[in-house]
C-alpha cells in the first residue's frame, strides 16, 4: 500500500506537466481517493494514519456488499474528513491476509480505529451516519477534533 500511495502521489505530480493549457487531468473524486481493493494490505500500514473499514463479501455481486458500497460512495467526503480508507475484498478463495486476520464469514463490515483496534464488525451494510457517528464517539476522534485550530470570528 506504501508504493500504491507513493505512486498516487508521484502521478498527481505529474499531472500538471502533462496537462496543456486546453486539457487538464479531472481530479479524483472523493469516492476513487476512498476505496482500494485489499489485496495483500497489512492493516499495520494504515496505524496511525487511517481508519479501515473493510468490506468482505464472497462475491461482487452480493447485494449487501453492493449495498454497502453505494452507501460509502453517496457519502466518501464524510469518511475522507475522518481519515477513512476502504478496502474491499469479494474473493474469499485469495485467502488475504485481511480474511486471516478478521475471518469473515460471507459479507462483513469492519470499522478500524487508527490505533488498530476493530470497533466494529457488522454482518449487514451500515449507514455512513451511522459509521461517523461510530468514529466521532471515539477518544481517538475527540483529541483530533480538539487539536484543530478553531478559526477567528
Amino acid at each position: 500500500m506504501k508504493r500504491l500511495i507513493a505512486l498516487v502521489f508521484i502521478a498527481l505530480g505529474a499531472l500538471p506537466a502533462l496537462a496543456d493549457e486546453t486539457t487538464l487531468a479531472p481530479a479524483m473524486t472523493p469516492a476513487e481517493l476512498l476505496f482500494a481493493t485489499a489485496g495483500e494490505e497489512d492493516l499495520d500500514q494504515f496505524i496511525w494514519i487511517n481508519r479501515p473499514i473493510v468490506v468482505f463479501a464472497d462475491s461482487p455481486s452480493d447485494p449487501r456488499y453492493v449495498e454497502q458500497v453505494a452507501l460509502l460512495r453517496a457519502r466518501a467526503d464524510e469518511l475522507l474528513e475522518r481519515d477513512v480508507v476502504v478496502l474491499l475484498d469479494t474473493d474469499p478463495d485469495a485467502r488475504s491476509e485481511l480474511r486471516r486476520k478478521l475471518r469473515p464469514r460471507g459479507y462483513m463490515m469492519a470499522l478500524i480505529d487508527k490505533d488498530g483496534d476493530v470497533m466494529q464488525r457488522k454482518p449487514f451494510p451500515w449507514d455512513v451516519r451511522e459509521i461517523t457517528r461510530s468514529i466521532d464517539k471515539t477518544p481517538l476522534r475527540q483529541q483530533e477534533l480538539r487539536g484543530r485550530v478553531q478559526p477567528e470570528g
